[in-house]
């Protein structure tokens, strides 16, 4: 068997795996598989072939790995409307009990409402609609719409 039908048969292994995997990165090390059946066909030596499948390789995942998006910021569970679906909805405060700190209801249940002060809407609070930026334990931490 010649070298470049070995290095072939290794990029079709190495693309089967990552269809079964879904691993983008075994591709890349495809292309770096393919690179040394391209220099075996060429007629380079057998360290050449290895060099040039290594360096393409190597280099794919690099700059694959360097290019991708980088995760969002995640907030803390309590805030992060991903984990939570309260987070951004809206209610109604028809009085506060305290400076910062009430009663309200809220999908049919009575919730503790605490209230936080932004640039926009320092303290004291207001009567009226309000969102939830927080959940803590029982607690809907709001902010004036």
């Amino acid at each position: 068997m010649s070298d470049a039908t070995l290095w072939w048969i290794l990029t079709a292994l190495a693309v089967g795996a990552e269809l079964l995997t879904g691993t983008f990165y075994l591709l890349m090390v495809a292309l770096g598989l393919a690179a040394g059946a391209v220099a075996a066909h060429l007629g380079a030596t057998q360290t050449t072939q290895m060099i040039a499948a290594a360096l393409m390789g190597g280099g794919a995942v690099a700059l694959f790995y360097r290019l991708r998006p980088t995760p969002p910021h995640h907030l803390p569970a309590h805030a992060d409307a991903d984990v939570n679906l309260d987070i951004g909805q809206t209610l109604h405060i028809a009085h506060w009990a305290t400076d910062l700190h009430t009663h309200a209801a809220y999908r049919g249940a009575q919730w503790a409402v605490e209230y936080i002060a932004t640039e926009h809407a320092p303290t004291p609070p207001s009567p009226g609609l309000h969102r939830i930026r927080e959940v803590v334990g029982s607690t809907l931490r709001v902010e004036k719409v």
